[in-house]
């Protein structure tokens, strides 16, 4: 999608604004005519919203505005209107509500438009709902040219490249990719293919790809290497690896990504001094969690722990969620998930006081209370109360959505923090607030970490939030400080505890 700065983007909505509503006079848009008074009314009224919209707009009520045409669409069936929400969405740059919205544009479009769909699966891209967005790829995809699929795949694979969760991502394009016929001979979109297949554990059929990219390129210094590292990390054909690794870094010298594999293949033969100078010399460009993990392992193994610890946390701090350097902590440095492994099965709760404090350049709001947070069975159970102890609202979040309770109606969304930020004015990050109790940081987004120097986690930095931990000596968590910067806006939460079952 094509980027605009303000102003024009500006210009673009009220072009795009001017063209519907002259079409709403002309054609019968919101009804399809006004045959009786009931209908000129309902046709009066809804002209009436949708310029209380572009009023709102105009006075900067950008949450307004964006409701009052979404319901308005969602009522007159309009997907004009639909993608007048969304553009005001990506306006406010409010990811999740132009999905929202986007969706519903797709979803009162024609068959024979693909714009809308497009549009909506880039969305669901960038919010990263990657295995929401299988499916609907694949079907959008597999009837179009090799041609077109190409182009929309190359115009996505940086959604891709950058990920939080790379895991996840790899896992989707490789499903995505796997499923269209005939498959494509892009190089590009080949090679992460292949990333994916690796993750899935199809080493063989992840061999097949890169072997035939090599076939038609044999000189290509990243299918060398991601085939030469994928054998190297599982332990098999090291001999073959570290030929494919050399030839590669032959052909790419001093690549940190490069240097990496080599480093690591010569630590699976016994090479350590070797692999110590390639990993050191890739950390030293490449500052990436992965690499640090494997550093740290070479020098655990080598018996400088203190030297490993360093490096490790020096990983946690560019990316504690990186799986192999949480596999890797597991294995070598079990003491440093306390106070405990995270574990999506275990039951547990928490009970305790908030206070929240919002600071912007014309007001200062906030407010208090209590509060009840279980976990059972991938589910949590959020309850909020008032200072007194009456209950203001319950949250219930599973995998891949949230829905609240309050004065007896139940309101859903996707999004457990843009559903407690809507409706109950709280910037509180409900999603994955257990891992961040635990001491963890949440799936799905990068984040930072540093601990103490007995291992126990005293700060995570994720979503924009820096989280500073409080614990007793027995690993129990006291307290909890919370506090978000936001486009002049500084948010304050304090979590105080009264008791942790495990």
């Amino acid at each position: 999608m094509e980027k605009h700065n303000l102003s024009s983007f500006r210009q673009i909505a009220f072009n795009s604004l001017f063209v519907i509503f002259t079409t709403l006079l002309s054609a019968n848009i919101f009804a399809q005519s006004a045959q009786s008074d009931q209908d000129t009314e309902k046709y009066v009224e809804n002209i009436y919203l949708f310029l209380t919209s572009e009023i709102a707009l105009q006075r900067g009520e950008v949450a307004a505005a964006y409701q009052t045409l979404f319901t308005l669409a969602k009522s007159t069936k309009d997907p004009r209107i639909a993608q007048r929400a969304m553009e005001i969405a990506l306006m406010a740059k409010s990811p999740k509500s132009s999905l929202e919205a986007a969706k519903l544009w797709d979803e009162l479009t024609p068959p024979t438009d693909n714009t809308s769909r497009e549009v909506y699966l880039t969305l669901l891209m960038i919010n990263q709902y990657w295995s929401d967005a299988v499916e609907p790829t694949i079907k959008f995809l597999k009837y179009e040219s090799v041609k077109k699929r190409d182009a929309f795949l190359k115009q996505v694979l940086p959604l891709f490249n950058k990920a939080d969760n790379q895991d996840e991502a790899m896992l989707a394009f490789a499903k995505i990719v796997g499923d269209l016929k005939p498959l494509t001979k892009d190089n590009e979109i080949l090679f992460l293919y292949a990333l994916g297949l690796e993750k899935a554990g199809n080493l063989e059929k992840m061999e097949d790809v890169l072997q035939s990219m090599l076939k038609s390129n044999p000189d290509d210094a990243n299918a060398l290497n991601a085939l030469g590292y994928a054998f190297a990390d599982r332990n098999i054909r090291l001999t073959e690896a570290l030929y494919l690794i050399n030839k590669a870094n032959q052909l790419n010298p001093n690549n940190p990504f490069i240097l990496d594999s080599l480093g690591w293949v010569n630590y699976r033969l016994g090479n350590n001094d070797l692999a110590l100078k390639y990993l050191q010399d890739s950390f030293n460009q490449l500052a990436e969690a992965e690499v640090g993990a494997h550093l740290g392992e070479v020098l655990f193994k080598a018996g400088k722990e203190a030297d490993a610890d360093t490096v490790w946390r020096k990983a946690e701090s560019i990316n504690a969620n990186n799986p192999t350097l949480k596999e890797t902590l597991r294995r070598l440095r079990p003491t440093w998930s306390s106070p405990e492994v995270f574990d999506q099965t275990k039951s547990r709760k928490w009970d305790g006081r908030f206070s929240v404090k919002i600071n912007d350049a014309k007001s200062q709001d906030g407010g208090s209370g209590a509060f009840t947070l279980v976990h059972a069975d991938f589910i949590d159970d959020l309850e909020i109360r008032s200072p007194i102890g009456t209950s203001i609202a319950k949250l219930q979040i599973k995998p891949g959505s949230a829905s609240l309770e309050q004065n007896g109606k139940i309101i859903n969304a996707i999004d457990a923090d843009q559903l407690m930020a809507q409706t109950l004015g709280l910037p509180i990050p409900a999603r994955g607030l257990t891992e961040w109790l635990s001491g963890f940081p949440r799936a799905g987004s990068q984040s930072t970490l540093k601990r103490n120097t007995t291992g126990q986690v005293e700060e995570i930095i994720q979503d924009n939030w820096t989280l500073k931990y409080t614990w007793t000596n027995d690993n129990k968590l006291q307290k909890l400080q919370m506090n978000r910067s936001d486009r002049g806006t500084e948010i304050d939460i304090r979590l105080i505890f009264n008791l942790i079952n495990e």
